[in-house]
Parts: C-alpha cells; sequence; structure tokens
C-alpha cells in the first residue's frame, strides 16, 4: 500500500477516534479542534492534486522496479497539425508512445487517431471534456464522460481502451471507483516539463525532463494545447528530448510492455 495511503486512513481513523471521544468524554478544544481539521483537509487534497502519492487511485506512475527504458505520454491531443509533427518525429527515431486524448477532440479528428494506432502508439482516454473540475464531479457524472470518452475511441479503432489519465492530473475515491468499474488502468507520470503552460519554451521543457530521463520513468509531454491551436512547446523539444534519452544510453519504452510483464 501506498505510503500516502497509510497516512490516509491513520489521520481517518484518528478522525473517528476523536468523534466516539468527543461523544463519550467530551469536545477537545477549539485549537486542537480547528488543527485537526486542517491538517485532515490538507492530507486530503494533496491526495487529489497530486496523483504520483497514489492515495487514493493505484495509479501507475513509474515502471516497476528493474522496467527498463523511458516511456513518452502525450495529452490534450489530437490535433490535425502538432499531433502529426510529433508523430513524424518518433517515427524518425523508431520510438512508440502513448497519446491520452480529449475524447471531443478524437471524435472530431478520428483519421489522426487512426494514424497513432496503425504507426504502433497506444491510445488511452483523458476524459471526453478535459473537465478541471472532474474531482468535484459526481459518480454519475463522472461514469458519463469516461464512457463517452471510451466510446469515442473504441468507435474510432475498433478496441475499447484501457489505459485513463484524469485532466490535470486529479483524482478521488469516486474517480478511482469508476475508473476500476470501467476497468481502466489510470497512469501518472514521474516527469513533468509543464510545458502546457503557454510561457514554457521548449529549452525549459529540455531543462525539467532531463535530470528525470532514467529507467522506469514515465514523461509527461503535451501534442496539443487544452484549448486553441497553439503549438506546445514539447513538440519543438522532442528530438531534444530523444537525443538526451540516447545520449544516456536509454531506450524509449512503450507502456503496454510494462503493463503486460505485471
Amino acid at each position: 500500500m501506498p505510503p500516502a495511503r497509510v497516512v490516509f486512513w491513520a489521520a481517518t481513523l484518528g478522525a473517528i477516534g476523536t468523534s466516539v471521544r468527543t461523544v463519550v468524554v467530551g469536545p477537545p478544544s477549539l485549537g486542537v479542534a480547528v488543527g485537526f481539521v486542517v491538517a485532515y483537509l490538507a492530507i486530503v487534497l494533496s491526495g487529489v492534486l497530486v496523483l504520483r502519492l497514489r492515495m487514493f487511485s493505484n495509479a501507475i506512475v513509474r515502471g516497476e522496479a528493474g522496467a527498463r527504458g523511458v516511456v513518452l505520454t502525450f495529452d490534450d491531443g489530437p490535433d490535425p497539425v502538432h499531433t502529426r509533427e510529433v508523430l513524424a518525429v518518433l517515427a524518425a527515431h523508431g520510438a512508440k508512445a502513448t497519446f491520452f486524448v480529449i475524447g471531443r477532440k478524437a471524435e472530431a479528428h478520428p483519421d489522426v487517431i487512426r494514424e497513432m494506432v496503425a504507426q504502433g502508439h497506444a491510445v488511452g482516454i483523458h476524459g471526453w471534456e478535459h473537465d478541471r473540475l472532474f474531482s468535484l464531479r459526481s459518480a454519475k457524472r463522472v461514469r458519463a464522460d469516461l464512457l463517452r470518452a471510451m466510446h469515442s475511441l473504441e468507435t474510432i479503432t475498433g478496441d475499447v481502451p484501457v489505459l485513463f489519465r484524469p485532466p490535470i492530473g486529479h483524482t478521488n475515491p469516486t474517480i478511482a471507483r469508476e475508473v476500476d468499474r470501467l476497468d481502466l488502468e489510470t497512469v501518472g507520470w514521474s516527469a513533468s516539463a509543464r510545458d502546457g503552460l503557454s510561457k514554457t519554451r521548449p529549452e525549459h521543457v529540455t531543462a525539467r525532463i532531463t535530470p528525470d530521463l532514467k529507467d522506469g520513468a514515465i514523461v509527461l509531454l503535451h501534442d496539443a494545447p487544452e484549448r486553441g491551436s497553439r503549438r506546445p512547446a514539447a513538440v519543438a523539444a522532442l528530438p531534444e528530448i530523444l537525443a538526451r534519452i540516447a545520449q544516456r544510453n536509454l531506450s524509449v519504452a512503450h507502456l503496454p510492455d510494462w503493463l503486460d510483464e505485471d
């Protein structure tokens, strides 16, 4: 069990114990009560915001011990221009990646999805709308969004998607439960270039990613902006990232291969 989940359950048991003590013995002082509530909320919020803690979800955030190579993942596509730029660079280097696509974009550009699959890349879902408030939605709404995204990809590729990356990486018990019910595998990351931000430059992407290029790493990049048609910095930085992977005598691993080994 991830350490963060142990902390969460310990804090929850502490909250239950404090509630029982309040009924039997009496309430703690106001300062103690406020401090406990603030600490508990901070623990829960960290679990929602930081996927790599795996507090609520059994997410894959890096390869298992002994995993070889670096996995490249791309979010927020497809884009008819920028995604094809990424595909061309990957093809030139003989590298495979995993694309977490937004359902509404996939439906708008099914030809790009088919090109991904034809070239041997893996495709997962990143929600239908890329709802930034996904972690605040009801179970019914979460499930409807996931099912719509899954259906869009299945219609295009003929295969039911099995990989999922939460929008902006936020998760909670509701999302984790619905993901499990739909037999989806949640995938996080161990290295992020923050290239989804408009101010990020290609050299920033390379500088942020390089220290984390090691066996077992899962790298988060973007082949499209969340909204609009801006060219993500990672598109221009990708050739240099691949060069640095080679310089470190590493390979580009394919995420499905890691999953098949489990």
